[in-house]
């Protein structure tokens, strides 16, 4: 048996209810430990592909090519440990939400207790201040309002009132006022409550149980996974193919090894990571500049294929703090001085003002035009007042001159006014009730009575709109991308802030745009559904209850300094400036990004394969290896990744937001790309086999390899000139616009000519002497493959000119 209804537990009964129930702590899911991650940088085929080949070169004695493999693989998951290694600090977060320490009544006293010693059945003892320590069913409120902004999106402070004897279970959580929730925060008045729930049971927990789903992958991890699977396929294939023909041939088991290794390494674009990397870390600096920070990179290109940005209204499409939006009356100065004058809230030097929210709000208003609540305290103290009362529905504050002010619902003021416009009254709070806004009616009068008062106006209070959040809507459409708003707010208020806002399409219904009272959990869903029908979804938001839907989302958003901390820790991105076009502009990058990111694996991939193919097609022919696995490395790690990374630097083109967002399963190389990669592989195979067979007869084998190695590496490195567009052809303008890779492309023809007349690379790249000559010849021939495209784009271009 439980002991009275407000005296609470005793300490034995609480002890035993502990032992059974445990502690009143959220738990929290261990974070992923460091070796798991760092493993996990060696799961992927074309890392394991590169494992095999360190093996079999070491077991063959190619051990250079053993050493220089490994080194790929080492660094390309020390990139990829570096990005993924942040701590899984959410759970910590939820953790500081809820409160540290409880006042209970045990033994029929007051005391105060570790939070985690709360227990079902314990009796709270609130008052303003208090962060809640548990759910509980409320026993007695006096003036009770609780800020339940981060936990369910409404703006004001909720007004609560025991309702004894009603179950309150079934309606939506912003709806429950004989309730307190975990994590919450009393702004005004004080109760008791009685604990029905705690730690993961409480509504705080259950928000912290949907937070243990693991970070969903992101499009563009998909779309180079894809393409991973595709170049081992290729290669294995391949392989087969060459070791079929040198078997057929006659060739020895060392050079079978060394024909497959070095396919292998010629499938891998090793400088791949690297250069996604990179990109990526551009695009975050190039954010941060517009106050977007970053905090999970692969995300960054993610924000290009956004199709749908899902976004609280609560401190995102609106400011978060409740501001006077309208006044009616005769005499507007006249209803700001007396609704100042009925105000028990305070506005601080310091900023930090004390009181309920809309209080503050006329009195912000009163400050503005000149009216303080200093100053009318000096003039006229107050001699009596009545709180504001949830059944009264009003509050009266009786100061020294003799006068009496009043303020509430318009029901409750109206009926003790004499001589005032019912109907222009009742009209006018029609009107701004249906546009969101929260109503109070004030009059004053001689006092003490509540009787005979004079009507001095009604003043609509909401949480306003931010000023850039328009413009960041319309932009958002502009670019293809819908929005819509989730907020635990009421339908009305939602209404009108998108009406407002324009948040729908002209000439479409708002409503279809926005869903009202909605919780963490179905938030979370509606995130779950749009994803489910293909959509890549953005969710921005900054409370409690936006963290599952945040975490679950394509991309998380948290709003700037005003977000929980734990809506940061599960977020991709944080705007430490609230502006929602901080999503437009990162919108933008990401798209700027993925082109980038797109012609630069067009670029490697073209290479790799025209060393696929030269290699290929000298096995077919019957010919050596024109390629060892240490000329294929130094082209894919020292040759290809550097105009790659130049190229990664492009600047956007003009019309990136004027097309729609990428088709969600769209791949990263369609159609389109894989044929011109095919094409341009086949110009640099055909023009280095060419070379390869007349020098193995004019100069023999070791200078034949040596020149066409050289002519695979001039030909992808000028090829990356024409690289920069698919479409534009290259002219003196599109080669002074990214200098970048006009300094790259002229030092690493520089360093190509040098290692053959440096003695450490000329032996550790196994060159024989080229003459001067020759290598000017190959020079001249890596042109082909880059005029013979931009004469394609030049001819296209002129047929769609016509």
């Amino acid at each position: 048996m439980l002991s009275g209804v407000t005296e609470g537990l005793t300490t034995s009964e609480a002890r035993s209810i502990r032992a059974r129930v445990g502690e009143n702590v959220i738990e929290r899911r261990e974070s992923t430990p460091a070796w798991r991650l760092a493993l996990s940088q060696f799961t992927s085929p074309l890392v394991l592909l590169l494992l095999v080949a360190v093996v079999v070169a070491a077991a063959f004695g190619e051990y250079p090519d053993a050493v220089a493999i490994s080194i790929i693989v080492l660094v390309n998951a020390a990139i990829g440990f570096t990005q993924e290694f942040r701590a899984e600090r959410a759970m910590q977060a939820l953790g500081s939400l809820s409160a540290r320490r409880a006042r209970v009544i045990r033994d029929g006293e007051t005391r105060v207790i570790p939070a985690a010693e709360v227990v079902p059945g314990d009796v709270l003892a609130l008052e303003a201040g208090d962060v809640v320590a548990a759910d509980a069913r409320l026993l007695e409120a006096r003036r009770l309002a609780v800020n339940e902004a981060a936990l369910t999106g409404e703006s004001a402070p909720v007004s609560k009132a025991a309702a004894p004897g009603e179950d309150q279970r079934e309606r939506p959580l912003a709806e429950r006022s004989g309730h307190v929730f975990m994590g919450t925060s009393v702004s005004n008045g004080t109760a008791r409550a009685r604990v029905d729930a705690i730690a993961g049971e409480t509504e705080l927990g259950k928000i912290a149980g949907m937070l243990t789903r693991e970070a969903p992958e992101t499009p563009l991890q998909r779309r180079l996974a894809a393409v991973g699977r595709m170049l081992i396929y290729l290669c294995l294939g391949l392989v087969v193919v060459v070791a079929a023909l040198g078997a057929a041939r006659g060739m020895s088991w060392h050079e079978l090894v060394l024909s497959s290794i070095s396919l292998a390494v010629a499938a891998v674009p090793e400088g791949l990571p690297a250069v996604v990397t990179i990109a990526l870390a551009i695009g975050m600096q190039r954010m941060a500049s517009h106050d977007v920070l970053v905090r999970r990179l692969a995300s960054v290109e993610t924000l290009g294929s956004v199709t749908v940005i899902c976004t609280d209204k609560t401190g995102t499409l609106t400011t978060g703090v409740m501001e006077t939006r309208e006044l009616w009356g005769a005499d507007e100065d006249a209803l700001l001085r007396a609704a100042a004058s009925c105000c028990d809230a305070e506005l601080k030097a310091d900023g930090e003002d004390v009181g309920d929210a809309t209080e503050l709000a006329i009195l912000r208003a009163a400050a503005a035009r000149g009216y303080t609540r200093a100053a009318i305290e000096r003039d006229a103290p107050r001699v009596a007042s009545q709180p504001f009362d949830a059944d009264l529905r009003r509050m009266w504050v009786l100061r020294a001159d003799g006068r009496l002010y009043l303020k509430g619902a318009i029901e409750a003021v109206l009926p003790r006014c004499v001589d005032a416009d019912v109907a222009g009254a009742r009209a006018a709070n029609e009107r701004l009730a249906a546009a969101g806004q929260r109503v109070l009616a004030v009059a004053d009068g001689d006092g003490p009575e509540e009787r005979a008062l004079t009507l001095r106006g009604l003043i609509g209070i909401a949480d306003p709109p931010r000023a850039a959040a328009i413009d960041a809507i319309r932009r958002a459409r502009e670019a293809g991308v819908r929005l819509f708003m989730l907020t635990g707010d009421q339908r009305a208020t939602a209404l009108a802030i998108a009406r407002e806002l324009e948040l729908a399409p002209p000439g479409e219904d708002v409503s279809a745009y926005v869903r009202a009272r909605v919780t963490a959990a179905e938030k979370d869903a509606i995130v779950g559904e749009l994803q489910a029908r293909g959509e890549i979804v953005a969710m921005t938001g900054d409370g409690v209850n936006d963290a599952p839907a945040i975490r679950r989302a394509d991309i998380g958003v948290a709003m700037g300094a005003g977000a929980t901390e734990v809506t940061r820790e599960v977020s991709d991105m944080v705007l430490t400036n609230d502006d929602l076009g901080g999503v437009v502009v990162a919108i933008r990058e990401g798209r700027v990004i993925y082109e980038n990111i797109q012609k630069t694996i067009v670029y490697l991939l073209s290479g790799n394969l025209s060393e696929l193919m030269l290699m290929l097609a000298a096995a077919a022919i019957g010919l050596p290896l024109p390629l060892l696995p240490l000329h294929l490395l130094w082209i894919n790690l020292l040759n290809e990744p550097l105009p790659a990374i130049a190229l990664v630097l492009d600047p956007p083109a003009r019309d990136v937001l004027e097309r729609p967002p990428r088709a969600p399963g769209e791949p990263m190389l369609g159609r389109g790309p894989w044929a011109e990669i095919l094409a341009i592989a086949s110009l640099h195979a055909v023009v280095a086999l060419a070379v390869y067979w007349w020098a193995l007869a004019a100069r023999g084998v070791d200078v034949a390899r040596a020149l066409a190695f050289s002519t695979i590496v001039f030909g992808v490195l000028l090829r990356s000139l024409g690289a920069r567009s698919r479409s534009r052809p290259l002219g003196l303008r599109g080669l002074l616009e990214n200098r970048w890779l006009l300094g790259v492309v002229g030092l690493s023809i520089a360093l190509q000519l040098g290692i053959h007349y440096l003695p450490p690379t000329r032996a550790l790249l196994r060159l024989d002497g080229a003459p001067a000559r020759d290598l000017l010849l190959v020079l001249a021939l890596g042109l082909v493959p880059l005029v013979a495209v931009e004469l394609y784009k030049l001819a296209r271009a002129r047929v769609a000119g016509r």
